[in-house]
């Protein structure tokens, strides 16, 4: 019977939890709603390339594109209200030092994460723009841009990096529940230097300097990642050594 009632509350607190992010987010979607078409224009006025004109090949391109917006904007500024949620969810089951350790992850994740589009968009997107640019005027072809294709490219572009540079958290996180270690993460370095590289390659254009404009930053991620967990697990070590009285 106590398991029982256990699970209905754990159920019951995760419902009440989930309606405060599920709130936030219509909240913070009727602001997009309101505010994308600024936030586009915005984005059409100050390019972070040189400019290129969106065209719409269909009635419903403008439309997609708006509610689109409006739904990223919306998910980033419910972000960090949902790894809040999470992190009271689960602050029942840490000790104090453990829970204050992990409240500091919301907002540095949070940033971390605006740091990877800041960098994607000012830097690797306009990079990747003027390859494809380059290339096209190659081959003799007539530019003309779509605006859902133009959006699509951003965002396959921009995301993958914003969530790559969550790294560091993502291992140190994993080194303080045990899984992780700092001669683990050494002896899986070469690996990790590929896959990096791969995952560098498929979302960079071919061109060398495009490639290395990706995969450099994703391998210093790395090895800061290894750093802050070497740095942790050293220190936890110290910690765990009891001082002679």
């Amino acid at each position: 019977m106590d398991n029982s009632e256990d699970l209905v509350r754990h159920l019951t607190e995760l419902r009440k939890r989930l309606i405060y992010v599920a709130s936030c987010f219509a909240v913070t979607l009727c602001g997009g709603l309101y505010l994308s078409p600024s936030i586009l224009r915005f984005i059409k006025s100050r390019p972070s390339t040189a400019p290129v004109e969106w065209n719409v090949f269909s009635f419903t391109d403008g439309l997609f594109i708006y509610l689109r917006c409006a739904c990223l904007f919306a998910v980033l500024f419910t972000l960090p209200l949902l790894l809040y949620q999470i992190w009271a969810f689960i602050r029942p089951g840490l000790s104090d030092s453990e829970a204050k350790g992990t409240l500091s992850y919301v907002p540095i994740s949070f940033l971390l994460f605006l740091v990877g589009i800041s960098f994607s968009y000012f830097l690797v997107f306009p990079m990747m723009l003027r390859f494809m640019e380059q290339m096209n005027q190659s081959i003799g072809a007539v530019e003309t841009y779509g605006i859902d294709r133009y959006f699509s490219f951003l965002f396959n572009v921009v995301f993958p990096l914003g969530i790559a540079f969550e790294m560091p958290l993502i291992i140190l996180f994993l080194t303080r529940l045990g899984l992780l270690n700092p001669s683990r993460l050494r002896s899986t370095r070469k690996f990790a230097y590929v896959g990096l590289a791969i995952v560098g390659s498929c979302i960079s254009p071919p061109d060398f300097v495009s490639h290395l404009s990706v995969t450099v930053p994703l391998l210093i991620l790395f090895e800061i990642s290894v750093l802050i967990s070497v740095r942790y697990y050293h220190r936890r070590g110290m910690a765990a050594i009891p001082t002679a009285n």
